[in-house]
């Protein structure tokens, strides 16, 4: 299963890649908005993972509404701090809140992730 990790803090991305490596995931990151539409688009993942505050113009809620209208079953992760805008979850997603365990994040993509049919 691929998962793709959107987070714009370095250490975060780092340790929540390596719990998913660690758990057997294939894991695609980005650092901002922008970049995760780019991967979106290309349809890679089976699972979004993304931080809701973003630096640039794209922020987690609508990476997730645009990479649905594109994959409409797509689990997503939200992670979030602190949103200055009000929350607006695709639907079947989940919210963690930060800070988290790295443990959290491999148990949300056990119970959100879709099986994937083999190749």
């Amino acid at each position: 299963m691929r998962i793709l990790v959107v987070e714009d803090d370095p250490l975060i991305r780092e340790f929540v890649v390596e719990a998913l490596r660690e758990a057997g995931y294939q894991v695609i990151h980005a650092a901002n908005g922008e970049d995760a539409l780019a991967w979106c688009g290309r349809r890679v993942a089976d699972v979004l993972v993304t931080d809701v505050r973003l630096p640039g113009r794209v922020d987690g809620w609508q990476i997730a509404e645009r990479c649905r209208e594109q994959d409409p079953d797509l689990p997503v992760i939200y992670a979030t701090g602190f949103s200055p805008v009000e929350p607006r979850p695709v639907s079947g997603s989940l919210i963690l809140q930060k800070p988290y365990d790295p443990a959290d994040i491999v148990r949300a993509v056990k119970t959100t992730g879709r099986r994937t049919s083999p190749n």
